[in-house]
């Protein structure tokens, strides 16, 4: 069988399901599923429905240790850590309420039932056509590296030595829903409280950004500055105005009191709550509408405060991208930073603070591997089940080779795309391993990505990024994450307008502003060409299959006039994105180059029809020259309950014949939960060069009345799959940055199952519950029933434009 074809998910059958039924009222909520919906709703449009009714939930591995906390609030009169805003005398305090005693160290954060899988998300790469479906080069490895390139610039930190330093570490908490919901801003807090600190560090923390906050005595109304010391919260009297956590200003007030009240030669900044990447930049504040602090309100921060920082550390998702450390490296020496998600604990804050407290003259390498070495092994203890990245890069080295590799690389890139050979650039960006996949944030591997370019430009560029990367760690099944990601589109288009802004903002080269514009204007103008014909699944449903266009040259001037009506601004608002930030600096002659490449590399869905094989199997068959311009392939399945469709979902179940081509899934089964068949919806597939993979997707779902994702993991070690986790839904108009962490299941959970609904019309209807309702009592149980119902089936492909195409419908009975 030929090689460029995709990975279909084992099944595990177990008998019938328990009935497939919606009830209740419709939800009002929208579309639930991940865009099949005729709408052209995505699966990150949907949005938060209520918040938790039930007790506190743990996100992350925090665990109720909280509820502990406040008795003994209650008990010790608020004292220690939770005490009040000054520091108690040494001979009025009681000291059965210090730290040590209301914390002792042997304290562990209650953990929730282990889940049965492999514990880790893998790393990796997603299948697509047209090339090899891995690469790997040498594992990631934990093995520091202290050399320095010989073109760094000197640090801007000069450590004295002999434990003479003076630190200084800044804390910038925006305790968000991670601290309203689940308390996990005061439990980093009390294990800073923990730490043992010397007078030769000083710690302070700004508060803010939350409704609620778990900590008696900080007030959520204003933001407060407080220092922590002997295992007490000490409110400094000072605060940081009542802005929201993401204005700038409120962040450089904080670091102009702690640099102008407690000078010193070592400065640290630590960025904690949500993160969004490149794009979307840092925190989430639940008090105040606004957005998140994007790369250019930071770097105006940095710059205005005048201040150079040993190391700057972000304690929130996907924040080591190249953007971020490029900006950063004009004011710092270092960056700590994850590229995935974090998981909801967060660094492991006592061990390091008391090593550094106890010698503030540690070189930072060995500080940055440390908080590397406990964060990862804590969430290896804590929340196994969630992927783990934690890296330290070298801003002095990275500022100044990464700029000249970076600009070689684009450039041969922007070459590549627009001479012809965009299609080898898009199974590179394709097969690469992407960050928060499910939240479309375009984020990737910078070195994964430039290696699978496979030019002399991408190795070079992946020499300095792994020369400036040096210390990372992973969870062990994430492979393919080197330390470093980079913002580049392909799901989400219209965030090239905001990176346009921010890189002109940050002083990106525009080389690569100008690669990403060209990679983004041939993905539209395959979307814009195909007229919108790979939106919905409806009419193949229907039975009204029609086929496609030809793919052959003569509708190259059709293309050609689409592309021109568009890069005069007459079709950009009907995609949400403004032209000019795609099409800026082009011709028409560029456009006819376009519709010349589209015309002859186009995707054609008249092949999408079933027909019978030599052993009379029905197929979908189609030449390699199609295959190739395959990039996923998905199962959608649609029951008939008697009065419209339920949809539940894509999967990536299928097989094929000795020549290649697809057979269908015929067998009536689908993903169930404990029995209770669910919507599901694929996501993406990581394949690894020993040929390990893990395939992941989420179900819609009420968890104790708050909408999440429950992510289920399929891999090579567990091919019958596991529940990870659950992931809460963020309205666009809530935050666009990304979600900390997985929310564990605990026992007594209960779940409500969401599912679309549709007419025989192909209307969507609404919303609804799905199944029964389920209580967790011990594991889920992840299998494939049959559903004992009329089905009707298609398969979705998406193309190398990402557009997608559906099938001829298969009714099943």
């Amino acid at each position: 069988m030929p090689e460029n074809r995709p990975r279909s998910r084992e099944k595990n059958i177990t008998g019938q399901g328990s009935g497939v039924f919606r009830r209740g009222e419709g939800l009002g909520t929208g579309p639930v599923g991940s865009g099949s919906s005729p709408t052209g709703q995505t699966q990150g449009s949907t949005q938060r429905s209520t918040s938790y009714t039930g007790a506190t939930r743990r996100g992350g591995g925090r665990g109720m240790l909280f509820i502990l906390i406040v008795l003994a609030v209650l008990f010790f009169g608020g004292r220690g850590i939770f005490g009040g805003s000054e520091l108690p005398q040494s001979d009025s305090t009681d000291q059965s309420s210090s730290f040590e005693q209301l914390l002792p160290a042997s304290t562990a954060v209650p953990t929730s039932k282990p889940v049965t899988g492999p514990q880790l998300i893998g790393g990796g790469s997603t299948w697509s056509g047209g090339g090899s479906s891995t690469w790997s080069s040498s594992a990631n490895t934990s093995s520091l590296d202290t050399a320095v390139a010989g073109t760094a610039r000197d640090k801007f930190t000069q450590i004295v030595g002999g434990g003479a330093d003076q630190v200084t570490v800044m804390v910038y908490m925006c305790g968000s829903d991670l601290e309203s919901r689940s308390g996990m801003a005061s439990r980093d807090l009390a294990e800073m409280g923990k730490a043992k600190l010397s007078d030769r560090m000083e710690l302070f923390v700004c508060t803010g950004g939350t409704k609620q906050w778990r900590t008696s005595s900080i007030r959520t109304d204003i933001n407060q500055i407080f220092q922590i010391q002997d295992g007490y919260l000490i409110n400094t009297g000072k605060t940081a105005g009542n802005k929201s956590m993401t204005s700038p200003d409120t962040l450089l007030s904080f670091i102009n009191y702690c640099t102008e009240n407690h000078p010193a030669n070592r400065y640290i900044l630590i960025l904690w709550d949500h993160g969004g990447g490149s794009i979307s930049g840092y925190g989430y504040d639940e008090r105040f509408s606004g957005g998140a602090m994007s790369l250019a309100a930071l770097s105006s921060v940095l710059k205005n405060c005048g201040v150079k920082f040993d190391f700057i550390g972000f304690d929130a998702c996907l924040m080591a991208t190249a953007e971020n450390a490029l900006m950063l490296s004009e004011y710092a020496d270092y960056l700590i930073a994850s590229e995935e998600t974090e998981p909801g604990i967060g660094w492991d804050y006592t061990n390091w603070l008391t090593t550094f407290a106890k010698n503030t003259s540690t070189p930072t390498l060995s500080i940055g591997k440390q908080i590397v070495d406990d964060f990862t092994a804590a969430c290896a203890r804590q929340c196994p089940g969630q992927p783990t990245t934690l890296s330290v890069v070298d801003l002095a080295e990275l500022g100044q080779t990464l700029p000249a590799e970076m600009r070689s690389f684009s450039e041969s890139l922007k070459d590549m795309i627009t001479g012809g050979d965009y299609q080898s650039v898009s199974v590179a960006r394709g097969n690469t391993k992407e960050f928060a996949s499910s939240t479309r944030i375009d984020q990737i591997d910078f070195i994964d990505f430039a290696q699978r370019v496979g030019t002399e430009e991408g190795r070079d560029l992946a020499k300095v990024l792994r020369s400036a990367v040096k210390y990372n760690r992973c969870s062990s099944s994430v492979t393919n994450a080197y330390g470093l990601s980079v913002y580049f589109p392909q799901k989400k288009l219209s965030t090239v307008d905001k990176a346009v802004q921010t890189y002109d903002a940050i002083g990106i080269d525009r080389a690569y502003t100008e690669c990403i514009r060209a990679y983004a204007s041939l993905e539209t103008s395959a979307q814009i060409s195909s007229g919108g014909s790979g939106n919905s699944p409806y009419s193949s449903l229907l039975g009204n299959y029609s086929g496609g266009y030809s793919s052959s040259g003569s509708d190259m001037v059709d293309i050609s006039a689409l592309l021109n009506a568009f890069m005069g601004g007459d079709m950009s608002g009907l995609l949400g994105f403004d032209s000019a930030n795609f099409y800026g600096g082009r011709s028409l002659e560029d456009n006819e180059a376009d519709a010349a490449y589209l015309a002859a590399n186009r995707f054609d869905p008249a092949q999408l029809f079933w027909q019978k094989n030599a052993e009379g199997e029905q197929v979908i068959s189609m030449g390699e020259e199609q295959w190739r311009l395959v990039q996923d392939v998905a199962l959608n399945l649609f029951y008939d309950d008697g009065e419209g469709y339920i949809d539940l979902g894509l999967d990536n179940s299928f097989d094929f014949d000795d020549n290649g081509n697809l057979l269908p899934d015929t067998d009536g089964t689908w993903i169930s939960l404990n029995g209770q068949p669910v919507a599901y919806y694929y996501m993406n597939t990581a394949e690894n060069e020993d040929g390990s993979y893990a395939i992941m997707g989420y179900v819609p779902a009420l968890l104790n009345g708050q909408r999440v994702k429950l992510i289920l993991i399929f891999s090579s070690e567990f091919p019958q799959g596991y529940v990870a986790g659950a992931q809460p839904n963020y309205s666009a108009d809530e935050t666009d940055t990304v979600s900390r962490g997985l929310i564990e299941l605990q026992d007594g959970d209960v779940l409500d199952f969401l599912c679309d609904y549709y007419s025989y019309d192909g209307a969507y209807q609404d919303s609804y519950l799905l199944g029964q309702a389920m209580t967790v009592s011990g594991d889920i149980a992840v299998s494939d029933t049959y559903l004992g119902g009329p089905v009707r089936i298609l398969y979705r492909f998406t193309d190398i434009y990402q557009q997608n195409y559906w099938s001829e419908a298969l009714e099943l009975n």
